[in-house]
């Protein structure tokens, strides 16, 4: 039996309806709504949701952990949001906000404008530090990758845009002469 997908998700301060497959998490900071696999059996309670499935097929076993942490990420995701921080490391390298907008120098002889989706929110806390929030792990993740894909962090003066935690393993240039 799964671990992960045994443990009950506590639902405090969130309330969550389940109709068919689909399930409707809302708290304090938004909601979201999900489809999940038919095969999983979703039951929620006042104060938990619990996961089950029907048989012990691999497929089915890797469904139940799959379904219930995503359970879980939507849960906190309204309980508390989900943050990326991204630094971007280089001379003369910057970003912006322009309204909702980020305008990002990179070294390009032109300047890079990014559209965020409605749902996530972009703070610039210094020009070489960019700080993505919003309820939905998954598109926090993605917009996070697709910032990070402009311009990704090079082994040997680490120039780039990296994610705040990421250690950049470093290469040792030539060397000179004979």
């Amino acid at each position: 039996m799964s671990r992960i997908g045994k443990k009950p998700v506590s639902l405090k301060g969130v309330t969550v309806n389940v109709t068919g497959n689909t399930l409707k998490v809302k708290g304090q900071k938004g909601e979201l709504v999900k489809t999940f696999h038919p095969s999983m059996k979703i039951e929620a309670n006042t104060d938990e949701v619990l996961v089950t499935r029907p048989d012990d097929s691999k497929e089915n076993r890797a469904l139940h952990g799959l379904t219930r942490s995503l359970i879980q990420n939507m849960v906190t995701g309204v309980q508390e949001g989900y943050t990326k921080t991204l630094d971007i490391v280089g001379v003369g390298y910057r970003a912006e906000l322009k309204g909702k907008n980020l305008l990002m120098n990179l070294g390009y002889s032109h300047p890079i404008y990014f559209m965020p989706p409605a749902e996530i929110t972009l703070e610039v806390t210094s020009p070489t530090q960019v700080k993505i929030s919003g309820i939905d792990k998954e598109l926090v993740g993605l917009v996070a990758a697709k910032i990070r894909s402009f311009k990704k962090p090079e082994p040997y003066k680490g120039k780039g845009i990296k994610y705040s935690d990421e250690v950049i393993v470093r290469k040792a240039g030539k060397t000179a002469g004979k």
